[in-house]
């Protein structure tokens, strides 16, 4: 079964448990938070009241690595997973509309990861994952970021985007039994029927000539069209425009390869930091680490920013490879590269479906680009941290996939060129 979260109980023994899981995760974590180590800046403590308060709180890091079947990632074993197409928890109801586009560019938006994350204090999220999805254009992220800082959250054009879906242990799409993990687990019906080109969005446009492939945008539908359907389309029989989350393979080659998430807690890497960083079988090194961040420093505001950008770099190197920190708690909060540019209270809207506030549950490194394989140049794609904040109440209401909030990093405001 699944290690599960209680949103309510802030007991030690609660917070133990937290963290992103697979459906029959059994882990032991007997970590207890009172060894954790803070490796973050004591020369003041009055002023390190607030970083002592998530560092008091048992992260768990997520890992990146290769799946180990072609079957390890469907949706009915509940992963985690970067990379790829997402893995749809409800495989019928999925986001449409504007909702599924960049609101700058306005087009469609690229799947970056999810975490399967259920909680235990209700039935309704017995199962429940939450899906983080953002635009390939560096000027749209960069937008995103300024939008942020103009205008209050909620009003914002965004260029990242966040959704939260949950089930019941018994629902139409999956058995209440728990995966066996041996290739043979079924999921009970079909999904929906996809986008030939991305296989990521519900395929609600047709092709006008064949009428069986399927499109979420017209660019998706023209670039299918150049890079050679307007060939297979004459023999419809070749095509597959009805297939299902299950059975069909995108046109398009995703520009993020597709990995499983792993998790461990960061009390498992209690080790000392600079023996940490001189492993050489670390598979991100220091040196990469470093080269990977150079634009980031030249953009501090002061010693402010640098003081936390020394905090951030002494936390990640207990293991440098993590890309994902996870810890869903009203009390804890991300761990900041830069002191500007962060967000108050005030900046996190409420939850639009219950109105009541969100609270800080994962955070994503800019490791994972790394993995990605995206190139360090000038022009490349980039992040310092990217918050995402979900409904306290992890609410239910009508709606499938209900859009939560992510706050982009990227670097200091004054930076930012609107």
């Amino acid at each position: 079964m699944p290690v599960e979260i209680s949103e309510n109980d802030d007991s030690v023994e609660m917070l133990k448990n937290i963290h992103i899981s697979t459906y029959n995760d059994n882990r032991d974590d007997d970590a207890d938070p009172e060894e954790v180590e803070d490796l973050m800046n004591d020369d003041d403590d009055d002023d390190d009241d607030e970083d002592d308060d998530e560092v008091q709180k048992p992260v768990t890091l997520g890992f990146v690595e290769k799946p180990k079947n072609k079957w390890s990632l469907l949706r009915q074993l509940f992963p985690s997973k970067a990379g790829g197409v997402p893995a749809w928890l409800d495989p019928i109801n999925l986001p449409s509309g504007r909702s599924r586009l960049c609101d700058i560019c306005e087009q469609p938006l690229q799947f970056l990861l999810q975490v399967y994350a259920p909680t235990s204090d209700r039935e309704s999220t017995f199962h429940r994952t939450l899906y983080l999805f953002m635009c390939l254009s560096m000027s749209c992220l960069l937008k995103d970021q300024h939008e942020q800082w103009k205008r209050p959250a909620v009003n914002a054009s965004r260029s990242v985007k966040v959704f939260r879906c949950q089930l019941p242990c018994d629902n139409p799409f999956y058995s209440s039994e728990p995966p066996r993990h041996d290739g043979s687990d079924k999921p009970l019906g079909s999904g929906a029927p996809l986008c030939n080109w991305c296989g990521t969005w519900k395929g609600d446009k047709f092709c006008g000539s064949c009428r069986e492939a399927r499109y979420c945008s017209e660019k998706h539908q023209a670039m299918h069209w150049r890079s050679g359907h307007k060939v297979m389309c004459q023999n419809s029989s070749r095509n597959a425009g009805n297939s299902s989350a299950e059975d069909q393979k995108s046109a398009s080659s995703s520009p993020w390869p597709e990995h499983e998430i792993v998790n461990e807690d960061e009390a498992e890497y209690n080790v000392d930091v600079s023996t940490d960083l001189d492993n050489a079988n670390c598979l991100v090194s220091k040196n990469q680490m470093d080269d990977s961040i150079n634009s980031l420093i030249d953009s501090f505001q002061g010693d402010s920013d640098r003081r936390s950008w020394g905090n951030f770099q002494e936390r990640i190197a207990r293991a440098p490879e993590q890309v994902l920190r996870y810890c869903r708690n009203v009390c804890s909060r991300p761990l900041w590269p830069m002191s500007s540019g962060q967000p108050s209270t005030a900046d996190i809207p409420k939850c639009s479906y219950c109105g009541k506030p969100r609270c800080f549950e994962f955070q994503v490194l800019p490791q994972l680009l790394y993995f990605f394989g995206v190139k360090n140049d000038a022009d490349s794609f980039d992040w310092a941290t990217i918050a995402v904040y979900s409904c306290e109440a992890s609410c239910e209401g009508a709606a499938s996939y209900k859009e939560e909030f992510a706050w982009v990093q990227v670097s200091s405001p004054s930076q930012v060129v609107p």
